[in-house]
């Protein structure tokens, strides 16, 4: 009987422990999500001319919008990591 219950409280904490982990990563898909959001935003108001002339990027757009996500991405990544450690921002 105690194997019994003993299986049972297993069931139940793997259960909880499943549940969690889809809770975290749903929330890791929709900071993912918002942050791609903010990229491309922030990207087309910087680098697109809002008088649309051709269909496609130009080469200066093109280049724009290239290192503006670049940057984005190493910046998100750098305040990841910050806040992942506790440390302070460089100087």
């Amino acid at each position: 009987r105690a194997t019994a219950e003993m299986d049972a409280q297993a069931g139940e904490t793997m259960e909880v422990d499943r549940k969690k982990a889809l809770q975290m990563a749903k929330q890791e898909m929709q900071y993912r999500v918002d942050l791609y959001t903010a990229m491309t935003s922030s990207c087309f108001d910087k680098c697109i001319d809002k008088k649309y002339k051709e269909g496609d990027l130009n080469v200066g757009e093109n280049s724009c919008v290239d290192r503006c996500s670049s940057k984005y991405w190493q910046v998100t990544g750098i305040v990841g990591a910050m806040l992942g450690s506790g440390a302070a921002p460089p100087s």
